[in-house]
């Protein structure tokens, strides 16, 4: 097999949650040109509708629903996995990216707060994951599962830096061994569970961290901040065959700065 062979993604089925804007548009984008047949969800019905029509006039076969995770009590990770099956007829690659973040001193955090982002960080990441390796990637002995996970769950925040996330810093560094735990468990199965960790982009989730920015820019030896490119390479990188024999491994795409 050829390199141009290894990352090659013709005829596979993608799915990923949050798949509207940010890094889950890089990824419904990268895997599209790269041949995967695509299909997202979020919350906003008219955005996804958007954004498939886009997909679709890039010449990428892509489909998509509105679906509001987080929502639990209404079976939501039923009705996206049976819309999958019902227009391309299996999945091949999960991309667990929807996600939320709550900005609140640890103090007084609200407890409200807490279970929305363990909600949708956590819990629906390994019900996801679950559902479509049941149903789909153990029968058939292979599969690549993807967690967008973060810098975040490699650390605290730092003193004084007005950044109060303790929630979703929890959240990610439970989706990183999450997926240690899937991929120890699902390799003899020849599913390949890995996570990608990003620092900062400047995307809604992260609208917060604006004022930030430059500080995280300085601190960061590449001297930059995520760019609209930067996680597609990563994440064709985990789909595709080029990754193999890779598994359980949290990938931080975020310019260095969490090895300083």
């Amino acid at each position: 097999m050829n390199v141009k062979q290894l990352f090659d993604l013709t005829g596979k089925v993608a799915l990923i949650t949050g798949g509207t804007k940010g890094l889950g548009l890089q990824m419904a984008e990268a895997f599209g040109e790269q041949g995967a047949k695509v299909f997202i969800s979020a919350r906003n019905g008219a955005e996804v509708e958007s954004v498939v029509a886009e997909l679709n006039a890039k010449g990428i076969e892509a489909a998509g629903i509105a679906c509001d995770l987080g929502k639990l009590d209404t079976n939501p990770v039923q009705t996206l996995v049976d819309a999958v099956e019902a227009r391309f007829g299996t999945i091949d690659i999960l991309v667990n990216n929807a996600g939320t973040t709550w900005g609140q001193p640890a103090a007084e955090h609200s407890y409200e707060g807490w279970q929305k982002v363990m909600t949708l960080n956590v819990d629906v990441c390994f019900l996801m994951a679950q559902e479509v390796a049941r149903r789909f990637m153990i029968p058939r002995q292979s599969g690549k599962i993807i967690n967008i996970a973060s810098i975040a769950g490699f650390k605290g925040n730092r003193p004084n830096s007005g950044v109060h996330t303790v929630a979703y810093n929890t959240s990610k560094a439970a989706a990183i061994n999450l997926t240690r735990a899937l991929a120890g468990e699902w390799g003899p199965y020849n599913i390949n569970v890995n996570a990608i960790c990003p620092g900062y982009f400047p995307t809604k989730l992260a609208k917060g961290l604006d004022k930030v920015s430059e500080m995280i820019k300085q601190g960061t030896p590449l001297g930059r901040i995520g760019g609209e490119d930067d996680i597609k390479g990563p994440a064709v990188f985990l789909a595709s065959e080029a990754s193999r024999h890779v598994s359980g491994q949290a990938i931080a795409v975020d310019g260095g700065n969490s090895v300083v």
